[in-house]
């Protein structure tokens, strides 16, 4: 049974945060958002890149909401807890056999160079035309098509009672801020860079481990709970990859990162499998009243 009840406690939000944080750095996410960043506006490639991961986010933890209705939540949080086990013991196999210092880095380029060599296909498949030109030269099209100064306006009749200038001057700059708010708005929204960005962040997110945590996360806590620390962690990845992701990933070691998040991951199986364990099974006790 789907549960969207508002949440009575802040239970799994500080999981859902720190499994996104330790999970996504370094992630194909992070790689594609941060070689974006490096040829588009930054906050373009930020807002879609959010808004793809906000979206899975919440599809995730609705799926993971709908199992507790298919089977006893007690089942389902040891489930939550085989997940995280075994998610964990990867991604410690992963960090034990990555290699650090100036290997470690030169991996973690020819990753960046693997996934930038995508994202320039994937740019030439929707535009046609060499990447890294034709979605600005749309844009600059776009911004450059203005009507010629003097001809904005219909001239006036003649005889026609002439207004008050500060009067005009002053609706005229209302209604024009709205008009660019609305076009600025339009534009980022249904721009070709935001909706390529959006759908190569949520392709590379569909059946990635932070995916199918967030749904272990969804049918052991509230949804909007699960999705708003998710999102929440996803944010500020995803902003690090924006604003630096090619510093980061040359400087913060990922093999730590990924060891530190193994760790993490077996910590919440065994936090789970105490809870499934010791977990009163409701519908038993329905069933004996």
């Amino acid at each position: 049974m789907l549960d969207l009840s508002l949440p009575t406690s802040m239970d799994g939000f500080t999981r859902s945060i720190s499994v996104i944080l330790t999970s996504e750095i370094g992630d194909r996410t992070f790689l594609i958002a941060a070689i974006l960043s490096m040829h588009h506006p930054r906050m373009t490639i930020f807002s879609a890149a959010l808004s793809a991961l906000g979206v899975m986010s919440f599809l995730s933890a609705l799926l993971g909401n709908i199992l507790p209705g298919l089977l006893p939540k007690r089942y389902t949080t040891l489930a939550a807890a085989i997940l995280f086990f075994v998610f964990g013991a990867k991604m410690l196999r992963e960090g034990l056999e990555m290699e650090g210092g100036d290997a470690g880095r030169e991996k973690m380029e020819e990753e960046m160079r693997e996934v930038q060599k995508e994202v320039e296909e994937a740019e030439e498949e929707a535009t046609g035309r060499p990447s890294g030109i034709a979605l600005d030269d749309m844009e600059e099209g776009r911004r450059g098509s203005k009507a010629p100064e003097g001809e904005e306006g219909l001239p006036q009749p003649v005889g026609a009672r002439p207004r008050s200038k500060s009067f005009t001057k002053a609706k005229d700059s209302a209604v024009n801020g709205i008009k660019d708010g609305v076009k600025n708005l339009a534009q980022l929204l249904f721009s070709p860079i935001f909706i390529q960005a959006f759908i190569l962040t949520f392709l590379a997110e569909w059946g990635d481990r932070s995916q199918i945590t967030t749904i272990a996360l969804g049918a052991a806590h509230n949804v909007w709970i699960v999705t708003f620390g998710t999102t929440l962690g996803h944010s500020v990845c995803t902003g690090g990859a924006v604003l630096g992701g090619r510093w980061i990933s040359q400087h913060i070691s990922i093999k730590h990162v990924t060891l530190g998040g193994a760790v993490l991951f077996l910590i919440f199986g065994v936090m789970y499998s105490y809870e499934g364990w010791t977990m009163i099974d409701e519908s038993a006790i329905e069933l004996t009243a």
